[in-house]
């Protein structure tokens, strides 16, 4: 389990002040535990404000409702053993200035002692002063293998067959903790509804969180991939892992697709593409407004990308659309200020190489050679796709599908071909407003639009390979020199 070994490394290089972000403290605690039975001569305490030290063997409510005596009992204690003292919600009193000047003092102690406090909280409030010295970690949520473990063990106590809707069930429940997954269960278990529409309830649940949000935006599946022109080596790679969320595929030992990076000329499909994947395997597509991670008060868009990542993975398996991810994160970013952006990029990569969720992220950008040169690592995403302006054959394919869109029973009656050699250096979004407009055209004359009048539209437009040259030829040089895979 990454937090273990993230604890033991800490532990070693003698990290005082460790804050654990976690809304299940009795996981974490045996994780803890777990770890300190390789260390036999650590000592635990854990505090609570009502409680106090529970295990202190002279008094079994000491130092309750005391958060500054809380640290006062640890000075007291014998500094020539190893002890780890667990403090309980203890963020809520970060604020107290004789708590911040205490933690400050106990800083030598700890050190030479080789003792530890931990905190645990929900969220984090951690003031300005105690940033250079406390050291946050993430509590991961219960990981495929842990639900699954949990959800037989709940079931042979009540003697349900589950082996049919077992694998649905710990997707489903993928993002909830032990004790939110134990109540669930038992919540169904009384209302006598059969597995399968236990199931279906659960992700209506999760939809319902996310269309509370201000961040993130669930998309209906509608779109297909064969409503794209081209991309065929794209296309291919997709289908590929069209089923790679199975239980098959799990069975088989296949690790989850973590993500591709669609980058290239405006228009040429990459938006259309996240839309498509959704539809195509059949899973949830999030929207991130990547904008809104930034807007708010300072500090609070660490928060943000941490919901983010929460929700995305409690919807799993779906897909995670960061759409034009350059804007967000270009090296001179929009949102530069005081390190904020620096942060929310670091826990997005942290999460990127980490992630053990089936959650595809598929992020878009239009202007690549601005991205931070860490998101475009190896083990960020699978695969990186440059989408370029589409070739001639790629033209007759994207006019055949919008007309075929817009004219089902006639639309063999345009001239493809001639379209098609017209519309050199048009992008696939500026093809379909070409039809558009020609329909525009023709309707407000009050008869039907014909190949000629989209020649007229081709013939009036300047498409952005023209308007916007240098930057495209920069693009197109830059896929060619081999870092990218070609999506057509």
């Amino acid at each position: 389990m990454f937090f273990q070994e993230e604890l033991k490394l800490l532990i070693a290089s003698n990290h005082s002040y460790l804050y654990v972000l976690t809304g299940e403290e009795e996981r974490v605690i045996n994780a803890i535990q777990s770890v300190l039975k390789q260390e036999t001569n650590i000592s635990m305490y854990v505090w609570d404000f009502i409680k106090g030290y529970k295990n202190n063997p002279n008094c079994t409510d000491y130092k309750a409702r005391n958060p500054l005596g809380a640290l006062e009992f640890i000075e007291k204690q014998d500094s020539k053993t190893i002890k780890l003292f667990i403090l309980k919600d203890y963020h809520m009193f970060l604020s107290d200035i004789s708590v911040i000047r205490k933690i400050k003092n106990l800083a030598q102690y700890l050190r030479e002692s080789r003792s530890y406090i931990i905190i645990l909280a929900s969220e984090i409030q951690i003031p300005r002063l105690l940033k250079e010295i406390i050291v946050v970690i993430e509590f991961p949520l219960p990981t495929y293998k842990e639900i699954k473990s949990e959800l037989q063990r709940l079931f042979d106590i009540l003697e349900v067959d589950s082996s049919t809707y077992i694998h649905s069930l710990c997707l489903a429940y993928q993002g909830f903790s032990i004790d939110k997954i134990r109540k669930s269960i038992s919540k169904f278990m009384f209302s006598k509804k059969s597995l399968k529409h236990i199931i279906s309830i659960i992700m209506e649940e999760k939809k319902d969180l996310v269309r509370k949000t201000d961040i993130l935006d669930l998309y209906s599946m509608e779109d297909q991939l064969d409503d794209i022109g081209g991309l065929k080596n794209l296309k291919s790679w997709l289908d590929k892992r069209a089923f790679s969320f199975s239980e098959q595929a799990y069975n088989y030992g296949l690790p989850a697709p973590r993500g591709v990076l669609l980058v290239g000329v405006q228009g040429t499909g990459k938006s259309l593409s996240a839309k498509a994947i959704s539809k195509q395997w059949q899973i949830p597509l999030l929207k991130l407004d990547i904008g809104k991670v930034f807007a708010g008060l300072v500090g609070q868009s660490e928060d943000r990308i941490r919901r983010v990542i929460q929700l995305a993975e409690q919807l799993a398996p779906c897909v995670l659309w960061i759409d034009e991810i350059d804007k967000a994160f270009m090296k001179k970013s929009t949102y530069m200020d005081s390190g904020t952006t620096n942060r929310v990029l670091s826990s997005l990569l942290t999460w990127l190489a980490e992630k053990t969720t089936q959650v595809f992220v598929v992020a878009t950008a239009n202007n690549v050679l601005s991205l931070p040169t860490e998101l475009l690592r190896k083990g960020r995403f699978d695969e990186i796709f440059f989408l370029d302006l589409p070739t001639l054959n790629e033209r007759y394919s994207i006019f055949r599908i919008h007309l075929r869109k817009v004219r089902p029973l006639t639309w063999q009656t345009y001239d493809i071909k001639e379209l098609g050699r017209k519309t050199d250096d048009f992008s696939g979004a500026e093809i379909k407003q070409l039809i558009t407009e020609a329909m525009y055209n023709a309707f407000y004359e009050k008869r039907d639009f014909k190949t000629e009048d989209i020649i007229v539209v081709i013939e009036q437009s300047i498409p952005l390979a023209f308007t916007d040259q240098d930057s495209i030829l920069s693009l197109q040089q830059w896929a060619r020199t081999g870092k990218v895979r070609l999506a057509s």
